[in-house]
């Protein structure tokens, strides 16, 4: 039997290694414990944050080139002249314009039924010289582009300034179809009058060679009967060439005259 100095100094050690095995740990319980405590994530967690990047960035819609003209709008919020065929609209007129005012600026667009240029022209009579011109040229590289031109007589002379602003234009169905900004009022100079004021349109189209107009189509381009305020949205309508005649009021009685000619006999 062990002297009782020796079982105690057992029993100490013992309890001594006991107590050093309870404060210690394994490296693999003490990772176990962060992963339990120390790292509150949800389940998933990492795979989320990884697949975050994994995601291409969205791309924009594909934007129309040029928006289409309105012809529900003409009388209400700009107005609108339309030649040709009774009916038409800006994609079948012989030649639409429309106008409308933004801020100081004067929004146009003019459609033609052409593959060289169309145009309008600002003017204190109803005759072609010493005109204000806002022409859309369509060039030989498929571009439509804003020109402003002075006539001098029957002659169409392209000035260098040019206030014509925010321009578009696009060829397509052999139209060529254009809108632009212009302001309301400018510096006073021969070549450019201020919208603000009334003037008779004058509407043109023909062709063009290598991005310069020619003559336009017609001997007679139709003309504004009246002098047009921009403050004052309309909605006219001209019969072209090949609408006129049945239009006209005599021609509609010689029409009746003849009818009833036939349906009587001749005595």
């Amino acid at each position: 039997m062990p002297p009782p100095m020796l079982l105690q100094q057992l029993l100490l050690l013992l309890l001594f290694l006991s107590c050093w095995r309870g404060v210690t740990s394994s490296p693999t319980d003490d990772s176990v414990a962060r992963t339990d405590h120390g790292d509150q994530r949800e389940p998933g967690f990492e795979e989320q944050h990884q697949d975050s990047y994994s995601y291409p960035f969205p791309t924009a819609p594909p934007v129309d080139p040029f928006a289409r003209i309105k012809v529900s709008d003409c009388g209400v919020t700009k107005g609108c002249f339309r030649y040709g065929k009774p009916g038409c609209d800006a994609e079948t007129c012989d030649y639409f314009l429309s106008y409308r005012r933004i801020g100081v600026d004067v929004e146009f667009e003019l459609s033609a039924d052409t593959d060289g240029w169309v145009a309008v022209g600002f003017s204190s009579d109803k005759k072609m010289g010493g005109d204000d011109v806002m022409g859309c040229v369509h060039d030989d590289n498929g571009r439509v582009r804003i020109h402003h031109f002075y006539n001098v007589g029957q002659w169409a002379k392209e000035i260098k300034r040019n206030p014509a602003r925010d321009e578009e234009g696009i060829f397509e169905n052999n139209r060529v179809t254009c809108r632009f900004k212009r302001p309301v009022y400018v510096s006073r100079e021969e070549t450019i009058v201020d919208l603000h004021l009334s003037w008779y349109y004058l509407f043109a189209w023909g062709p063009a060679i290598q991005g310069s107009i020619t003559r336009h189509d017609i001997d007679a381009p139709p003309v504004s009967d009246h002098m047009i305020s921009i403050y004052n949205y309309e909605d006219v309508f001209m019969p072209s060439a090949a609408y006129q005649t049945f239009s006209s009021p005599f021609c509609l009685l010689l029409i009746v005259a003849l009818t009833f000619y036939l349906l009587m006999g001749t005595p």
